[in-house]
Parts: structure tokens; C-alpha cells; sequence
């Protein structure tokens, strides 16, 4: 650092996280130990809740009154003029580098890996998660040195928070010229929570100065252990595919029995492996990856989200805990979950059994009447007894799921689907994988699930006009449209685009 300018940090973080804290710890650390401190603050809602950046400013006092009299600072930080940034998150340490504050020939990097996703990411019609490795790799390449680990899990085991995780590595990295005592002198001071923050403090201090620390156990070559049912007719199923397919596709397999078993029983999971039977026939490593593909996106659509569905995610245990761990509810709180309930009259026809459901879509007052109690929806709590027993009878619904005209529209969407692979395979191999990813259009309940279902429709009907002789990447690049927007419009573009509408 240059001794005739201030030392510049700055500091990443989102809403709850504590960056005021540790803004407020480094300049009492500052003027404890003889500097002029400055910190600002910059709110913003790029990010998820309100991702906010800090910046604090440190000069020496005795330097100051030398040159006589007291040093302009930065109110924000400017590209290419940060000694050190401190992410909270993985996606916030990527900001710090797009905006240019991370330099390769100056800036200290210390960030958590943990990743808390943008809206934008939750909100994409499909997979819009941002790469984390990617981001790991583009902030090792900017930085002049990069300390990181997950910093939520190392503030988890403390029992602390992740303000007290970054400031313990920035301590830990070295690059500020104060010693590992004043710096807990300042959390001391603090006197809210100074037990687990020096505790966390500690364990962060150790990894940034040591490193990650090389794996106790040979995680990497390790094998997971086949699993050993005792039901004998799902032993039966790993048995089956144990014996009957590649070894390296037998884990996606086993995932995906277990699905099917989940969502609906045995017989069910036993069907999605005759579906793939066939296509894990071809021995060449091109078919393999198609059928493993397949394997894929088929035991995501054989679960497809109905009504039952919905109802059983909503009832199990581990989501009571995941809540209940997520909002950090301590013993002795009471948790209300409360579930904004809008079943649509299709719906609700779709989980009747036999022909109940296509009657009550036709009739005429019985129709009406369950129109009008669904209209403005209902809010139903389930961490309540009765409104835990109401979705838990919904969730009992799938004991007829077989019978309904739902079931039978998607098996009929399904066996098309696996046609249209299986014709193309033996001509393009590379468009029968374009096919199959094209899964991912359909997804979701009620209008989510209306409206990827037009645009699966609308690009099967261009691939089958086509043919064989359709680009893979005239596929992919629907396919891509229709992930892109909603509404349809970018598809339809490309429909025309290509003359294909």
C-alpha cells in the first residue's frame, strides 16, 4: 500500500448480514490505533435484499498532522482504487469485480462461496443460476490475492454472524498494519455477542492464514456405497439397474427410482425404467450421454407438480425444518408458516378421481359454486393443525392420481416426447438431445406450467415440421427463446426468424 495515500476498503454486503458492524469494527480498530477514519454507506436493490456497499478510509493521524494539516477522503470506492474488498457472498464478490474495484496488481479479496440467489436467478424460466465456479475463477484472475471459504457455515458453527467471519480473515490476511490483539480488542469493545464473535473471529483468522486445509479423507475416489433397501420389491428395482445398465449412469438412475418412488410408489418407478430401457441399448458413448439425458429430464416430468404434489412438499418435516433452520427460530419461538392458496377450477378438476373431475369442468351450478369459493383464494396456515390436516388430505390425492385427466394428459405429452428422441436418434443424434432437453419447458402449476406448456408445444410443432434436417442449433436456440420470456415473444421471433412459425 502506498504509505502517502489512505488504506481503502470496501465492504459487499446484503441486508442482515452485519456490513454495518463491520464497518463500525474497522474504524474503531482505525482510531484505536492512531488513524483517521471515514466510513460511508451506499444502499441499493441489485441484489436480493438490498445489497448495500460500505467504504471506509484509513490515514495516519501522525502522518496527517506532519504534512499539516488533515487528509480529503473518498466518499466511494472508484475502480482500480480498492486495497481491500470484503464479499459476503459469492455473487457479491462477482459485483466487486464487474465494477472494477478488484485490481490484479493492487486488491486483497476476501469473500464467502456461499451462494444466496439474485431474484433474477429464482425468477428465470429456467436454470439462471450464475455458474459459481465461474465467478470463483474470474475473482482469482482479478485479484491480487484471493481468500475465501464459506463464511456462513464457519459463522453456523460459531454460532455467530458473518460479520465477525470477515473480519477474523481480514485479520488473518495481513494486509492492514495492525496485530491480531488489537483487532479483538475492537469486537471486545463491541460488548454485544463478544464470546461467539471472537470465537468466529478465530476459526477465520486460522483459515485465511493457513489456507484451505487438505481433505482428512480421500473424498474425491471415494465410491458411495450402494444403497440396501429392505423392501424387497424396491431391492428388486437397484438390483435392476445394478445389472441391467452402465455403471456410471446407475447413481442418475438410482436418483431417479427413488423420485418416482416418492412421488408415487413401486410400479411407477419400475415404469420409468421400461421407458429407458430402450435407449440405454446403444452401447456408443453418444448414446449414453442421450440416454442419461433422458434419465434426466424423464424423472423430472414423471413428477410434474399437481395439486398433490404441491400439498405433500408443503407438509413434509425437513421443510418445517429448513424454515425453521432459515429463519433461525430459536427454542421456545413459536413458527407460523402461512401458504397463499389459489387453486384454479382446472386444478382442482385435474386431482378429482375418474370422471368426477370432467364432470364437474362441464356442469353448470356445481361449477359455478366452486368458482366462486376459489376466486379470491385463501391463505391457509400449515404449521396449524387444521390447516396441516387440510393439505395433508389434498396430498392424499395421489392414491388416484392414476385415473385423473391430468395423469393422462401428461403420460400422453411424455410418450410423445420419447418418440420424437427415439426417431430422431437414429438419424441425429445431436438433435434427439436438443429434444430432450427440451423438458425443460415444461415445469411448474398452474399458469406457470400453462404457459410452458404452449411454448413445448409450439417448438415440438417446428421441430416436427423440420424434421431430421433441423439444425441443433436452430433448436437450441428456441428452445433458449422461449426460456427467455414468458410471454412468448421472443419465441415467436425466432419461429419467424427461421420460417418456422
Amino acid at each position: 500500500m502506498n504509505p502517502a495515500q489512505p488504506i481503502k476498503i470496501a465492504i459487499l454486503a446484503m441486508g442482515g448480514e452485519g456490513g454495518g458492524v463491520l464497518a463500525d469494527w474497522i474504524v474503531d480498530l482505525g482510531e484505536h490505533c492512531g488513524y483517521i477514519a471515514q466510513t460511508t454507506s451506499v444502499p441499493g436493490v441489485a441484489q436480493r435484499t438490498g445489497a448495500t456497499i460500505y467504504y471506509v478510509e484509513l490515514f495516519p493521524e501522525a502522518r496527517a498532522r506532519a504534512d499539516g494539516g488533515r487528509p480529503v477522503l473518498a466518499l466511494m470506492p472508484l475502480p482500480g482504487d480498492v486495497d481491500v474488498v470484503l464479499a459476503s457472498e459469492l455473487m457479491e464478490t462477482g459485483r466487486a469485480v464487474q465494477r472494477g474495484l478488484v485490481t490484479a496488481d493492487r486488491t486483497t479479496l476476501i469473500g464467502s462461496t456461499h451462494r444466496v440467489y439474485s431474484i433474477a436467478e429464482k425468477s428465470a424460466m429456467g436454470d439462471g443460476r450464475v455458474d459459481s465456479a465461474q465467478l470463483e475463477r474470474q475473482a482469482d484472475r482479478a485479484a491480487k490475492r484471493y481468500i475465501r471459504f464459506d463464511m456462513a457455515e464457519a459463522a453456523e458453527r460459531a454460532g455467530s454472524v458473518i460479520s465477525a467471519v470477515l473480519f477474523g480473515a481480514l485479520a488473518g490476511a495481513g494486509v492492514l498494519p495492525f496485530s491480531r490483539a488489537q483487532f479483538e480488542a475492537t469486537v471486545e469493545r463491541g460488548g454485544v455477542g463478544v464470546k461467539p464473535s471472537l470465537k468466529a473471529f478465530g476459526a477465520a483468522f486460522d483459515r485465511a492464514q493457513n489456507g484451505d486445509a487438505p481433505p482428512t479423507t480421500d473424498a474425491a475416489t471415494a465410491v458411495a456405497a450402494p444403497p440396501q433397501p429392505h423392501h424387497a420389491a424396491v431391492r428388486a428395482l437397484v438390483e435392476r439397474v445394478q445389472q441391467r445398465f452402465p455403471v456410471g449412469s446407475q447413481a442418475l438412475l438410482l436418483e431417479g427410482v427413488r423420485r418416482q418412488i416418492d412421488y408415487q410408489d413401486i410400479a411407477y418407478a419400475a415404469t420409468y425404467l421400461d421407458r429407458l430401457a430402450p435407449f440405454y441399448e446403444r452401447t456408443t458413448d453418444d448414446g449414453i450421454r442421450l440416454a442419461d439425458a433422458v434419465a434426466r429430464h424423464l424423472a423430472l416430468w414423471m413428477s410434474y407438480e399437481d395439486t398433490a404434489r404441491v400439498a405433500a412438499l408443503k407438509t413434509r418435516a425437513t421443510r418445517f425444518d429448513r424454515v425453521r433452520e432459515e429463519s433461525r427460530v430459536q427454542p421456545g419461538q413459536v413458527m407460523a408458516i402461512h401458504e397463499y392458496m389459489h387453486p384454479r377450477l382446472q386444478e382442482i378438476c385435474e386431482t378429482l378421481p375418474g370422471g368426477i373431475g370432467p364432470w364437474l369442468a362441464g356442469s353448470g351450478l356445481p361449477r359455478r359454486l366452486v368458482e366462486r369459493l376459489t376466486r379470491e383464494g385463501r391463505v391457509v396456515r400449515t404449521s396449524s393443525l387444521g390447516g396441516y390436516l387440510l393439505l395433508r388430505a389434498v396430498a392424499s390425492a395421489r392414491r388416484w392420481r392414476r385415473s385423473t385427466v391430468r395423469f393422462a394428459q401428461e403420460n400422453a405429452l411424455i410418450e410423445g416426447w420419447l418418440a420424437r428422441i427415439a426417431r430422431a436418434a437414429t438419424l441425429n443424434p445431436q438433435l434427439a438431445a436438443e429434444i430432450a432437453e427440451c423438458q425443460r419447458l415444461v415445469k411448474g402449476y398452474s399458469d406457470t406450467h400453462e404457459r410452458g406448456l404452449r411454448n413445448y408445444t409450439l417448438v415440438m410443432d417446428a421441430a416436427e415440421r423440420a424434421g431430421p434436417q433441423l439444425a441443433p442449433a436452430t433448436l437450441r436456440e428456441l428452445r433458449d427463446a422461449a426460456l427467455a420470456d414468458e410471454h412468448g415473444d421472443r419465441l415467436r421471433a425466432a419461429l419467424a426468424r427461421h420460417a418456422l412459425a
